[in-house]
């Protein structure tokens, strides 16, 4: 053994030999309790950063302690391939997003195992890939089936340059996020999965996650966002149908002033063929987009469409208008205004003059309607039969005298709506679906699936080059006609299910095998918290219907949920565009990689953001350095001995020391086990480890045996964190095979025995002084070692105590007369 540590050499040796060994291949055994860890796997830009490495580090950590308690521990790696940044990237270069993606990919793969991850690679996954697309292909068939996707035309954010559907978040100030050009609505065919076949049970299955973040599982539940209201009914003059309007306000329904249509509703174009003015409004509504974050804070513009709707209860003639603010996707299309009680309509009413009724108020102050609207529950006026009631009671008894005069019934409504899944980009995986000549959609056949994405095509930054290839569109059927659906599946579908793929990455002749029965579901996914509702929400929707397509077991997919925190420098999140960003492969290089890990581990809990150092990574550095010279130390001292002997056989300053390492087996087993807190399993670590240096001149037998045991403690707990330096260590100390493959040290009882504690002492509650007692003192004898102790007879001053206040193993509180003066 050197006695320097030089992590370069040693890290590639280390890593070398789990390779040959094929020490993380996961293999199914009914007989043995399993452990599936899985990390959210990565889209392939090229290059790791450090929110990827803290990510994969804490998941790392969790499998390997798993491993160690003996668990069957499967821990897969894989790539999210598809998406827009390759396209991008390809039109940047000027090359294939196929062939960007694979060299990405192979570059990521190297960091990846440079960290030392415990990864099963013979289970890699690639979304890209034909052998993975192909399944999620024959899964949208199915659900075509099944009556669980639909197409039809609806409103979205189209991009006019780039020839694409842009999603909100896409849309920056008005712009594309890429092109710059103004976004526009437009109607276009997109394809649909029902999610919302599903409502419920994804609600109600949160409450069935007590492994997940109370923070997440409350994103989704406003997410989904399940709303008690009521469906009201305006009739309007002239038309067939009455305008079905949903609110959650009944109570507020008597200060309605006007109804606010979208501009796509029928009778807003209805209304715009003879009125110039409102055709020149409607185009300037579809330059703007869909997103809900814009429509909140846009000016809210509008437009009178001279017709008149009539209040269900007081017969008032409602005026209707159009409002650039309402979608049509969103409900019916059209919304209830009452300016009084809804900032959003109190704003569209003071631009354009129209009345403010008043018709709920606090019981404690008069609100000024002046300066916006009163938007909680009160007490009704102007509101001739239901005034002086509570909004509860008012809003009840309206509901029923709508039920009863049938113009509005009950309803519960989602802000959840069914999931657009078509995307007019290149780089993705095909939707399944041949048109005739009619334009009538079919499914692609099981048997000519995979319909395959040709990887040789470059786009230009417009439209999708598969518009004009005719190799992918032509299709060999008797109908010549017959035309391939070029639009792509958003690449959350691919993200949605890949989890379960990696039980059965091979099977080719179905999408699921008995595989996943075993390793489903995962016990532990670790990922970012930005991810809390659309994948997350989006895997929880897939895994429902692989179960209802009997292809797995279990209502949920991710047993327990860890989401870490962002890595931050200088206060700020790590990026390019801020020059604050850290490139692991020079720290790597400079330090190795086990250093790397530990800062990781060792700055901030998970959950939490880890503020970056280049001290803390400099001090990690130094421990494991001082870890190394100890273990050489100890090892140039002679032949490795046996374990110490029992603790009636060591002197006190030997049990204590060896209360210590066990003390520490126990903190670092609920740390890493229980609560995920590493900082502290690492800081009780390096607590130890000054208890043994401290020690290290002490050479006779008992003293080296308990050394030993101390320096393999060290080197076992902290073998998930810096494996390579455990695996050499753990050698060095006498022991044989891998670290990987020995069992989480547990803590001897008899060692974390105390002989004796100390006991706080009070007078009259102040305190005095602390004493050492036997660890099973009764209070007579704790009461015989408090009076003769100096510090409690100066307190007590002569006098004679009242009576005692015994807390055992805690304190002893000595209660004197009220005659009786303890001096201060």
């Amino acid at each position: 053994m050197k006695s320097q540590y030089r992590p370069y050499d040693l890290e590639e040796q280390v890593q070398q030999r789990w390779t040959e060994q094929c020490a993380f291949r996961a293999v199914e055994d009914p007989g043995r309790r399993k452990f599936y860890c899985l990390a959210m796997f990565p889209y392939p830009s090229g290059r790791l950063h450090m929110g990827h490495v803290r990510n994969y580090t804490i998941s790392d950590v969790i499998a390997r302690y798993q491993r160690m308690r003996g668990l069957n521990v499967l821990q897969p790696m894989g790539w999210d391939a598809f998406g827009l940044p390759a396209e991008n990237a390809a039109i940047e270069n000027g090359v294939p997003p196929a062939r960007w993606t694979r060299e990405n990919i192979a570059a990521m793969r190297r960091q990846l195992q440079r960290l030392g991850y415990a990864y099963d690679w013979q289970r890699e996954l690639d979304t890209s890939r034909p052998t993975y697309y192909r399944w999620e292909q024959w899964l949208f068939t199915r659900l075509l089936k099944r009556g669980l996707v639909y197409r039809k035309e609806t409103v979205v954010n189209w991009d006019p340059v780039d020839q694409t559907v842009l999603a909100n978040e896409q849309v920056i100030d008005g712009r594309g996020w890429r092109s710059g050009a103004p976004v526009e609505r437009r109607r276009v065919p997109q394809w649909f999965l029902r999610i919302t076949a599903y409502t419920e049970e994804l609600l109600a299955g949160l409450d069935k996650l007590p492994g997940w973040p109370e923070a997440v599982r409350t994103m989704q539940r406003n997410w989904i966002g399940r709303s008690e209201g009521v469906d009201i009914e305006f009739e309007v003059a002239g038309a067939e149908q009455p305008l079905t309007v949903f609110t959650t306000r009944p109570d507020t329904l008597m200060g309605a002033t006007n109804l606010a249509l979208a501009p796509e509703h029928p009778l807003v174009q209805e209304a715009a063929r003879d009125q110039p003015e409102l055709q020149e409004f409607l185009k300037e509504c579809q330059r703007g987009g869909v997103a809900e974050s814009a429509l909140r804070t846009m000016e809210k513009k509008g437009l009178p469409l001279r017709r008149h709707a009539l209040h269900p209860i007081t017969g008032e003639r409602l005026p209707l208008w159009v409002a650039n603010f309402v979608l049509m996707t969103y409900g019916t299309g059209a919304v209830m205004s009452v300016p009084a009680h809804d900032q959003r309509d109190w704003e569209f009413a003071k631009s354009h003059d129209l009345p403010i009724r008043p018709v709920v108020f606090p019981t404690d102050k008069e609100p000024n309607f002046e300066e916006g609207a009163y938007t909680e529950p009160g007490r009704l006026r102007n509101s001739g039969p239901f005034d002086n009631m509570t909004s509860s009671r008012a809003g009840a008894a309206i509901i029923k005298r709508l039920e009863q005069e049938k113009r509005g019934r009950k309803r519960i409504n989602y802000r959840l709506h069914d999931w657009g899944i078509s995307r007019q980009r290149y780089w993705g995986c095909p939707i399944p679906i041949l048109y005739d000549a009619a334009g009538h959609p079919r499914p692609v056949p099981t048997e000519d699936l995979p319909v395959r994405l040709p990887e040789h095509l470059t786009p230009d930054g417009h439209r999708s080059p598969l518009v004009d290839c005719e190799e992918f569109l032509s299709v060999n059927t008797q109908d010549t006609a017959t035309r391939r659906e070029t639009d792509t599946f958003d690449t959350f579908f691919e993200s949605s299910w890949y989890y379960a793929r990696f039980c059965c990455p091979d099977s080719d002749t179905t999408m699921l095998d008995e595989r996943v029965r075993y390793w489903l579901p995962v016990n532990q996914y670790v990922g970012g918290v930005e991810h809390a509702v659309l994948h997350l929400l989006y895997a929880r929707f897939f895994h429902r219907l692989l179960r209802d397509e009997g292809l797995v077991d279990g209502d949920e997919p991710f047993t327990h949920l860890l989401t870490q925190g962002m890595v931050l420098k200088d206060g700020a999140k790590m990026s390019k565009s801020r020059g604050n960003t850290v490139d692991p492969d020079d720290l790597i290089q400079r330090y190795g990689a086990d250093t790397v890990r530990l800062y990781m581990m060792f700055t901030a809990p998970p959950e939490q953001s880890l503020e970056w150092s280049d001290s803390a990574v400099e001090g990690a550095n130094r421990f494991l350095r001082r870890l190394w010279r100890r273990v050489w130390e100890h090892v140039q001292e002679g032949p490795m001995p046996g374990r110490p002997s029992s603790n009636t056989l060591l002197n006190q300053e030997q049990r204590d020391l060896r209360r210590c390492i066990h003390q520490t087996i126990a903190k670092a087993d609920d740390d890493i086990g229980r609560r995920y807190t590493f900082n502290t399993a690492i800081a009780a670590v390096m607590e130890l480890l000054n208890a043994l240096s401290k020690r290290k001149n002490r050479h006779s037998p008992e003293d080296r045996a308990l050394n030993q045991e101390g320096l393999e403690t060290c080197v076992l707990l902290l073998a998930p964190i810096v494996p390579h330096l455990s695996e050499v260590l753990w050698n060095e100390l006498g022991k044989e095979g891998m670290v990987i493959d020995a069992a989480w040290p547990r803590p001897d009882p008899q060692a974390l025995l105390k002989e004796s504690l100390e006991l706080v002492i009070q007078v009259n509650g102040k305190l005095r002084a602390r004493i050492q007692v036997a660890t099973n003192a009764t209070e007579e004898e704790a009461r015989a070692a408090a009076l003769s102790d100096r510090k409690v007879q100066h307190a007590l001053h002569g006098g004679t105590p009242k009576r005692f206040i015994f807390v055992p193993g805690r304190l002893l509180n000595i209660v004197l007369p009220p005659t009786t003066e303890s001096p201060p």
